[in-house]
């Protein structure tokens, strides 16, 4: 096989890293790029020609699909839709590649879930956007791990302590602007779309537990967050701290903070009976001490070489099984932060409440399910210990569809 042809699907805030990736790519031709907002379809399409891209032009995601030259969708969208963006691809023959989260609710789980299959039966590659898995002093330590160098895994700490993201883009709420668009333009900071911060931005540190524990996902957790520092433009919870246990006894503890002017980390530690491995910076100390010492290629661009050899190779790559579980762990440890209660996996995993509204449903007519008090701040999803039916989330509506 050739040249492989792309097309992007959301040119909103993170769309400059996938251009570069295309224009670098010695596989790859972006031909089009698509987005609810045309005006931004059309600059995405101005700045990778800028890049190097050989003219790509704006397009519907739906003539996106039924472009038969397309082979590869890349799905940067917001993470409320990336699981019916995804299974559309698929239905339509389409490799996939697609950020975190892969879904922000046990429904887009399930629906995540089965599109997969059906990529899988048609021999579609899927690419998660979790790179951790493709970096390579990451795997050597991780799999020193599970060859045993640190003994017996006890516990792990993962740790992502940040300002928000855009930092002070976010401290005020934009004007001269509807308010459906500005919460579509600033997805990270409402929870209807992004999922909060524990799927979006935990998905990465409990994805390298996951994989470390050799993907036993935990049998229950418990959280704790809310919204602390100074309101902020959005309705997301600043800080998460969860709790997962696991049946051999042990323990994760993640937390995550998105607070300006405050000590920042991300960090993936795991302690052992022989020894401590520091995943992130390619460590182990105690009876095996090791350094990682080789080179550090660029993981985002290590993921997609793999991904686009794969298909050229006809072997495509499928991240579907760790992309799922990985992201419900994290999916089970916001809603224990929303209900304030202990989640069973089990019950995650079976479980048909989902985030409204349905993707399908969205439109720049509709009104937003959260808006601004008259003091300008927006009220939290949820409050902990005050239950509104199964889950205490205050804009639950179907999504299963």
């Amino acid at each position: 096989m050739g040249m492989l042809n792309a097309g992007i699907v959301g040119c909103g805030m993170i769309r400059t890293p996938y251009l570069k990736a295309c224009a670098r790519s010695k596989w790859l031709n972006l031909v089009g790029c698509a987005d609810l907002i045309e005006e931004r379809a059309v600059e995405a399409c101005e700045e990778a020609t800028g890049y190097g891209c050989s003219q790509p032009v704006p397009q519907t995601y739906e003539s996106m699909l039924d472009d038969g030259d397309i082979d590869i969708v890349i799905n940067i969208t917001n993470p409320s839709a990336h699981y019916r963006l995804n299974k559309m691809a698929i239905e339509a023959g389409k490799h996939v590649f697609v950020e975190k989260p892969h879904a922000i609710d046990p429904a887009g789980i399930q629906m995540a879930s089965q599109a997969l299959e059906t990529a899988k039966e048609k021999g579609l590659g899927v690419l998660s956007g979790l790179q951790s898995r493709f970096q390579s002093d990451i795997r050597e330590t991780i799999q020193r791990v599970q060859d045993g160098q640190i003994g017996d895994i006890v516990a792990i700490e993962e740790k992502w302590l940040r300002a928000p993201y855009f930092g002070s883009n976010f401290r005020h709420r934009p004007e001269d602007m509807r308010e459906i668009e500005i919460q579509y333009g600033s997805q990270y900071r409402f929870a209807w779309l992004c999922g909060d911060d524990t799927p979006q931005t935990l998905v990465h540190n409990l994805d390298r537990a996951a994989w470390a524990l050799g993907e036993m996902p935990p049998q229950r957790c418990h959280g704790l967050a809310g919204r602390s520092g100074e309101p902020v433009f959005g309705d997301v919870f600043d800080h998460h701290s969860v709790i997962y246990n696991y049946d051999n006894e042990v323990r994760v503890y993640a937390h995550c903070r998105t607070t300006q002017d405050c000590y920042e980390e991300n960090s993936s530690v795991i302690m052992g009976t022989k020894g401590t491995a520091y995943v992130r910076d390619g460590l182990i100390t105690g009876e095996n001490p090791w350094q990682f010492e080789g080179e550090v290629p660029d993981p985002y661009r290590a993921e997609h070489r793999e991904f686009f050899q794969s298909i050229r190779d006809g072997e495509p790559l499928h991240c579907g099984d760790y992309m799922t579980r990985s992201t419900l762990m994290t999916i089970m440890g916001q809603l224990s932060c929303y209900s304030g209660r202990e989640i069973r996996w089990d019950e995650a995993k079976e479980s048909d409440y989902c985030l409204g509204p349905n993707p399908s449903e969205c439109a720049w007519e509709m009104d937003p399910p959260t808006e601004p008090g008259p003091d300008g701040v927006y009220p939290v999803p949820a409050v902990p210990g005050v239950a509104d039916g199964v889950w205490p989330i205050a804009y639950a509506q179907d999504r299963r569809q």
